[in-house]
């Protein structure tokens, strides 16, 4: 008999470690691998809309759905495909920009786990956080995929952005740099109807993105000095560095502070007050990483 969505789900549920999504794996737990309520926390899914997958219950999931699983399982590409498959979809076609992080990466953030870390596709949409990212910028899970993109936040900001606290940044390099990753990307991912759609939409309501963009703006948003200006700690000055993962054009935006600095004291009077642990994990609900 032939392989179910369901049956696939239990099966890469099981073999996923606790340890490997930032959970501890405390004697007497039962379940081998992850629990139905582990994996909906982590693929930002209600526990009755699993179970009912799993059940074979609920058998025409999103394509965002199917890539929420595939992220939270730490599925590889040939596996994240076959859900889609499963799933009656068409995998991500090639020459699309990938929204896929792979498993090596989920699994050595999930040692990173007590700095801010966002994971971001190459048309800047942030896909991935840590519980330390929420803290210090606010939880952006209440923001739709649209909002989640961060060169629209830029430069068209409105009462729904990607960080819910005001952000400063030394010297006026961002916005160059991000309008020459999208015109890199373009070029990357010519077949992608959604970022043709970003930069379609930008330059009709924004003067100085299509400014920066006919002037062919270069460079690439690698590192900078950033404030953070937070409502509880006020402002928490950060080493902002930009790290890219070769193959899936996956980047690593991580926020970091000298250590014993008074910096370093907000940040952590923030993971203490919002209940994550120095190893990167709440205590209890969501798991080490948020997804769309």
């Amino acid at each position: 008999m032939d392989e179910t969505l369901g049956t696939a789900l239990r099966r890469w549920r099981d073999r996923l470690s606790p340890l490997d999504v930032g959970r501890p794996s405390r004697p007497g737990r039962r379940a081998a691998g992850l629990r139905r309520e582990e994996l909906a926390e982590l693929a930002g899914l209600s526990v009755d809309y699993v179970v009912r997958l799993e059940q074979g219950r609920a058998t025409s999931p999103s394509a965002q759905v199917v890539a929420s699983l595939a992220r939270a399982l730490q599925l590889e590409p040939v596996e994240r495909d076959y859900a889609y498959r499963l799933a009656g979809l068409l995998p991500p076609q090639e020459g699309t920009i990938s929204t896929h992080v792979p498993a090596g990466v989920q699994r050595m953030l999930a040692r990173l786990g007590e700095f801010p870390v966002g994971v971001f596709s190459a048309d800047w949409t942030l896909l991935s956080w840590t519980p330390s990212w929420s803290v210090l910028m606010g939880d952006p899970s209440a923001r739709t995929h649209v909002e989640r993109n961060l060169v629209r936040a830029v430069f068209t900001p409105g009462p729904s952005t990607l960080a819910a606290w005001p952000v400063l940044q030394e010297g006026d390099a961002l916005k160059p740099a991000l309008v020459a990753d999208l015109r890199t990307a373009l070029v990357g991912y010519p077949g992608d109807r959604a970022l043709v759609g970003l930069v379609g939409e930008l330059r009709s309501t924004s003067a100085e993105f299509t400014r920066l963009w006919d002037e062919g703006a270069v460079g690439r948003h690698i590192s900078a000095r950033k404030t953070i200006v937070h409502p509880q700690v006020g402002e928490v000055r950060c080493d902002c560095d930009v790290l890219t993962v070769p193959g899936c054009d996956i980047r690593l935006v991580v926020y970091t502070v000298a250590a014993g600095s008074a910096d370093a004291e907000k940040l952590e009077f923030l993971r203490v007050t919002n209940g994550v642990r120095a190893g990167g994990s709440p205590p209890a609900g969501p798991g080490l990483f948020s997804t769309p």
